[in-house]
């Protein structure tokens, strides 16, 4: 077997234009394509930033996440970024609310969390080694 990488992230939403706008508009993804499947009633935005590719897709009346990040399952999706000051102060002038930054025990490096429009946790790590 020999796995590579991760492809891409696939999320359901439950509000397909707010979660667009909090992807595209809050976190900076560029929307490499987007698609209306009439068949079940769904939108699939296909989205990148940097190496990461996000498939966001929208269906009726999805059920909620059935609990914190505790439950068997995917825990959270975690972002790298440069300077994680600086894309704390951005989320906080949308209104997204930000843990405080934490130092990981083993890495040193910073990082932090958050929830997009569904609750979704996602984690901020910080990549660059001075601060």
């Amino acid at each position: 077997m020999n796995v590579t990488t991760i492809h891409h992230i696939a999320i359901i939403c439950s509000d397909y234009e707010q979660s667009k706008h909090f992807y595209t508009n809050v976190l900076g993804f560029r929307v490499l394509h987007e698609q209306y499947r009439a068949e079940r009633k769904s939108y699939k935005l296909d989205l990148r930033a940097g190496d990461v590719q996000i498939e966001l897709f929208s269906f009726e009346h999805p059920p909620k996440r059935p609990s914190e990040p505790e439950a068997c399952g995917l825990r959270h999706v975690a972002f790298a970024v440069a300077n994680i000051d600086e894309v704390v102060a951005h989320l906080q002038t949308h209104g997204v609310a930000v843990e405080p930054i934490r130092i990981d025990p083993i890495t040193g490096k910073r990082f932090t969390f958050f929830r997009d429009p569904d609750d979704l946790p996602l984690e901020l790590y910080e990549t660059r080694s001075e601060y």
